[in-house]
């Protein structure tokens, strides 16, 4: 490795954040970080036990009330610190995520934005939590409404967007007052140590974050679920996790936010700006290598543009740079391990085996490293399981329609809902399309659509609760109602 790359690993944090310590896990276990572009040993982290997991919500819970009760003006500027800082350490940040996960650097820059986007976001909305007072209906009394804190909270993280579901859950819980122990995901931990320790250096009092990475991830989910002082978890991840996770949260009754699996469908309409629709194509699906919940995953696609719009889209994937994010002419990155290359090959082969056919890519790439050719596919069967599953991988299955009624079917024909994408130029048509589409999120004549101030969380088995926005900071406080004899009252 390179030595200024080797200088900023050497920067970063490899032990649990417990309080205000970084310390090795008590029973001394480790993990290591590859980076998928080499296959290569980035560093060796400590790996939390169950013992270490407790021991971060005993810190949390012993802070607890004091940060409930911190000023909310304190908490913002605390939160807008952290923003100047990660903005001060953006080329590091980018750097790291780059090694770590394997997106294009220009990618890891804009994560970075993105990300410290939720801080700023959430450091003016701080002192925005608005409760109320008004009288009963009847007159003869007074309602007092406030939103507190839920507690100490669990937040498991994605190995996709390592900085952004980071923030995303930590500047909302911080925001409301509660102190948490966050979880990043074993391949792509790096970043979330170096976000804690830019916490800290922001003047987070210690015990309110507290970071266990762990090689396996029940070690630590599995204690705190079952312990009756955790309150609150936040989960992004699989489908399948998610629900294991609900039912092991279900025994203490924790208030969750679950943002999981997509299968969204990219509509094009007949009378669609197809070359507008080609660029939100390549954002939807090859932002991040299609490693995204948000990613598009099937394009449904009128019968009487079809044929243009996978000759561009082919064109545009085909001219796609794969290798190292750290290369300046990369453009396609390393998919995050090898079981995610195979995975893909099988759904694609899947798909030719079944007569569909591929104008470009549709293999793995020689390594080292973990690569996939960017891929279009055509002709491809409804029943074909590059159309029924999710891919998370640079892979573009085009079929076709001929009715805007037969388009909602096959967009609805899922049991995901997250997002969706709809290309047309009839306002009537976008307005009739999206009030039937069952998703949490649309992007209209948009290819991608996240912001910090937008709530962000899907329908279905997509998960429940919204992540950003007002609602972001919502999801981490209760409401409290309190009756109040009216004042005037005799």
């Amino acid at each position: 490795m390179e030595q200024h790359l080797q200088e900023l690993i050497n920067k970063i944090p490899t032990g649990l954040l417990i309080g205000d310590t970084w310390r090795e896990g008590s029973a001394g276990e480790t993990f290591d970080v590859l980076n998928p572009a080499t296959e290569e040993k980035l560093t060796t982290l400590a790996s939390a036990t169950p013992e270490d997991a407790i021991a971060a919500l005993d810190a949390a819970c012993h802070v607890q009330d004091q940060w409930a009760h911190t000023p909310p003006r304190e908490r913002a500027e605390i939160l807008r610190r952290a923003y100047d800082l990660i903005t001060d350490r953006s080329e590091e940040f980018a750097t790291l995520m780059t090694l770590e996960m394997g997106k294009p650097l220009a990618e890891s820059r804009g994560e970075v934005v993105y990300g410290a986007e939720f801080l700023r976001w959430f450091s003016e909305e701080t002192v925005r939590d608005y409760g109320r007072y008004q009288p009963t209906p009847e007159g003869k009394n007074q309602i007092l409404v406030k939103h507190k804190p839920v507690g100490p909270c669990l937040l498991i993280t994605p190995w996709n967007f390592p900085l952004a579901m980071a923030t995303r859950k930590a500047g909302a819980a911080i925001a409301a007052g509660c102190t948490m122990i966050l979880k990043p995901a074993r391949l792509t931990p790096l970043t979330a140590q170096y976000f804690a320790q830019t916490m800290l250096d922001a003047g987070l009092p210690a015990g309110v974050l507290n970071v266990v990475a762990s090689a396996t991830a029940s070690a630590v989910s599995d204690p705190l679920l079952a312990d009756s002082r955790l309150r609150k978890l936040s989960f992004t991840g699989s489908t399948p996790v998610g629900k294991a996770l609900l039912k092991s949260a279900a025994q203490n009754v924790l208030r969750t936010s679950m943002e999981l699996g997509g299968n969204a469908p990219f509509i094009v309409f007949e009378d669609a700006n197809i070359d507008e629709a080609i660029e939100g194509a390549m954002g939807a699906k090859m932002r991040n290598m299609g490693e995204a919940c948000t990613a598009a995953n099937r394009f449904l696609v009128h019968e009487s543009r079809a044929e243009e719009f996978s000759t561009k889209l082919a064109t545009k994937i085909a001219n796609l740079k794969t290798g190292n994010g750290l290369n300046p002419d990369t453009t396609c990155g390393p998919l995050i391990e090898q079981k995610a290359v195979d995975s893909i090959h099988e759904l694609v082969q899947d798909a030719l085996d079944r007569g569909a056919q591929a104008l470009v890519g549709g293999y793995p790439q020689d390594g080292p490293g973990y690569f996939y050719q960017p891929t279009v596919l055509i002709n491809v069967p409804h029943d074909a399981r590059v159309i029924q599953e999710e891919i998370f991988g640079p892979v573009a299955p085009i079929i076709t329609f001929s009715t805007e009624e037969e388009a909602i079917q096959l967009a609805n024909n899922t049991e995901y809902g997250l997002a969706s994408y709809v290309y047309t130029t009839d306002t009537s048509r976008a307005l009739r399309t999206l009030d039937r589409l069952e998703v949490g999120m649309t992007g209209l004549n948009i290819g991608i659509m996240s912001n910090a101030a937008a709530p962000f969380g899907g329908v279905k088995h997509s998960g429940l609760g919204r992540e950003g926005a007002a609602e972001g900071i919502a999801e981490y406080t209760y409401t409290q109602y309190i009756g109040i004899k009216d004042p005037y009252a005799s």
